[in-house]
């Protein structure tokens, strides 16, 4: 680590601190994914997320500084986050986030088909640090997850651009009545039907469905749904949709849509 120790004794002091600020409030809520660094000091523009017992470090290439791109920069700084928390070297996972690019949420890093069970609200949702963009698990959606869980009972989801399909167990574990899952991506659509599985969730009664949303919402003839996820990509132009989506241009007419399928009183 030579020329980046007094940075990388800085890294690992603020991962320490918040680690000790966030214990106890994680322990009590059984919160074992989380974010604990995202950029708090200028000069270490990094991510740094726990999932379980693994470290995953991601890199935010757009607003590197040229000490960033020094070789062993980015080396030290892995090693300190992996010291701070006392986690082995094969268990940090890093990832350099480049600007994304129209799909580049499908883009595929690796293929190491390395993953393991993540738990969150009393769910097992299956993640893999190293072969994608994304992780399978947005931390960031933690909270809303508990509040479908928690409006699910008795109620119709349909859960579009369902991605792993983790909201989808999330209410089938809240007592949902059914639900659709919608994504175009066969991949993502095989890690939601894994993760509806590991949780022994009635497929009979949640459905996942392969479409480009909003064609598979203009064709919808069938029960209106009182629950609605909708999480768009920014921008997609996927070869299996008849069109472009971009969430600026066409946000309108997805939510209309959405309306149309919905109850009056949906949520």
């Amino acid at each position: 680590m030579s020329g980046f120790e007094a940075q990388a004794t800085m890294f690992a002091n603020r991962l320490r601190k918040t680690e000790k600020h966030l214990r106890a409030w994680a322990k009590r809520e059984q919160v074992t994914c989380l974010r604990l660094y995202d950029r708090d000091i200028p000069e270490i523009p990094l991510a740094v997320d726990r999932y379980e017992d693994h470290l995953h470090v991601s890199q935010y290439a757009a607003e590197h500084k040229a000490h960033t791109e020094a070789p062993g920069w980015l080396e030290a700084m892995v090693a300190a986050a992996g010291s701070a928390f006392d986690v082995p070297p094969a268990r940090v996972h890093v990832k350099r986030r480049e600007r994304q690019r129209a799909g580049s949420q499908y883009e595929r890093f690796d293929a190491t088909g390395a993953r393991f069970v993540a738990h969150e609200g009393g769910r097992k949702l299956w993640v893999n640090l190293d072969d994608y963009l994304d992780t399978g698990l947005f931390l960031d959606h933690r909270q809303t997850r508990a509040r479908v869980a928690a409006e699910a009972r008795g109620r119709r989801l349909l859960n579009l651009f369902c991605y792993t399909g983790a909201f989808t167990v999330h209410a089938a574990g809240g007592g949902a009545a059914s639900s659709v899952s919608v994504d175009l991506s066969n991949t993502y659509l095989d890690w939601a039907a894994e993760n509806l599985a590991r949780n022994r969730v009635d497929t009979g009664r949640h459905v996942l469905e392969r479409a480009d949303v909003l064609a598979w919402l203009g064709a919808y003839r069938g029960p209106r749904f009182e629950l609605v996820v909708v999480d768009p990509p920014t921008f997609s132009n996927s070869k299996k949709m008849t069109a472009s989506f971009d969430v600026l241009r066409d946000h309108v007419a997805l939510l209309a849509a959405v309306a149309r399928v919905a109850t009056p009183d949906a949520v």
